[in-house]
Formats: C-alpha cells, sequence, structure tokens
C-alpha cells in the first residue's frame, strides 16, 4: 500500500502536462477542449484517489 499513496500525485503531474498542452493549442489554431477535459478528469480522479486511499487507512488503523 505503501506506493499507492505517491502513485495519486500521478494524476496531478498529468493535469498539469495537459494544462501546458491545452494553453499552447489556444495560442494555435488546433482545438484545446480535449487537453482542458482530460486535465480535469485528472484532478478529479487525484481527489477521488485520495479520499478513498484515506478512507482506506482510517479503516485498518482501526483494526
Amino acid at each position: 500500500m505503501g506506493i499507492l499513496k505517491y502513485t495519486q500525485y500521478l494524476y496531478l503531474l498529468i493535469a498539469a502536462a495537459f494544462i501546458f498542452d491545452g494553453f499552447t493549442k489556444l495560442n494555435s489554431s488546433e482545438n484545446p477542449w480535449l487537453s482542458f477535459i482530460i486535465a480535469g478528469v485528472s484532478v478529479f480522479m487525484f481527489f477521488f484517489r485520495r479520499k478513498y486511499a484515506k478512507k482506506f487507512d482510517d479503516h485498518y488503523k482501526k483494526k
């Protein structure tokens, strides 16, 4: 379970990369919305995984 605590931060790195990609596409003639949507889903997944990792930690500490 130790490495799973750190993999949730991978979602933030992915979100930052897609936000950067979206802003570079915004300045060109390409469509940036798919990059922004993927970044939003990545941020959502970060908080989702963080909530459930905390819930599982609390559950195992009570035992």
